[in-house]
């Protein structure tokens, strides 16, 4: 005769509710995963199907009341652990996003924007092109399927309770986030460089002939200069850009210990 062991049950659901908890965490920032064109019915039934996958392995979780002040820090844990996985790997674009604006601003295409599908808000059609860009490279280089394997090993070497990331976490994790504007200015440093320079030779220009109209000639020139170096970036962006998504792997790992 089969008995229902509620006791068995119960932690097993405790389990699978903590594993989804994470990954719902995972799913709010992940690049790809928590895009803003993403329904939130599609990014539900992966974090569901994700759950599924990975809740096995997570070691038994201690018995904990889930009507208890321990039970809501440890679900504000996972919470965090996912989220913190998934923000390493997003500096990444919000870099890019910010080397497109540096860049736009100085060949004077500022003013142009458009709506980022991924992210649901305006910003500048370089950067724009650069979010794109760093999207194929980040598909191309299978970034996300490791993404998803640091993700499943956190649950290995960070079992669900109240106590997951540590101060040195914490604070690799804030060190990562000045990251933003280190890369992004590498990034646009290039283009930058060469368009103040054409930006001086006007100003020399318009020194010398104040006849001429600098404002018709020069946004023409420097929009022009400014597309033809970034076009003479690129391959230097492949390169950096595959080096930022390793550095942001491993910066993961290292913060949720598996590293």
């Amino acid at each position: 005769m089969l008995t229902l062991d509620f006791t068995r049950l119960l932690a097993g659901l405790e389990g699978y509710g903590w594993a989804f908890l994470r990954v719902t965490g995972f799913m709010l920032l992940a690049p790809v995963f928590g895009a803003a064109l993403v329904s939130k019915r599609v990014k539900m039934v992966l974090a569901l199907a994700l759950t599924l996958i990975l809740a096995p392995l997570t070691p038994p979780a201690p018995a904990i009341d889930p009507l208890s002040a321990t039970a809501l820090l440890t679900a504000a844990q996972q919470v965090l652990v996912g989220f913190a996985i998934a923000f390493v790997v997003q500096v990444v674009f919000d870099a890019l996003a910010l080397a497109g604006q540096l860049v736009a601003t100085t060949m004077g295409l500022g003013f142009a924007t458009m709506i980022d599908p991924a992210r649901g808000a305006s910003t500048a059609v370089v950067s724009q092109f650069y979010l794109i860009l760093g999207m194929l490279i980040f598909l191309a280089l299978d970034a996300h399927i490791a993404l998803i394997g640091v993700l499943a090993d956190s649950f290995r070497v960070v079992p669900p309770g109240p106590a997951a990331l540590g101060p040195d976490s914490f604070l690799a994790l804030t060190r990562w986030g000045g990251k933003i504007f280190e890369a992004g200015t590498m990034i646009a440093l290039p283009a930058v460089v060469g368009l103040v320079l054409v930006n001086l030779a006007l100003g020399v220009v318009s020194r010398a002939a104040p006849q001429l109209n600098l404002f018709a000639v020069g946004f023409p020139v420097s929009m022009l200069l400014g597309f033809a170096m970034l076009m003479l970036s690129l391959p230097t962006l492949q390169g950096n850009l595959e080096r930022l998504f390793l550095e942001a792997l491993d910066t993961a790992g290292r913060i949720v210990g598996t590293h």
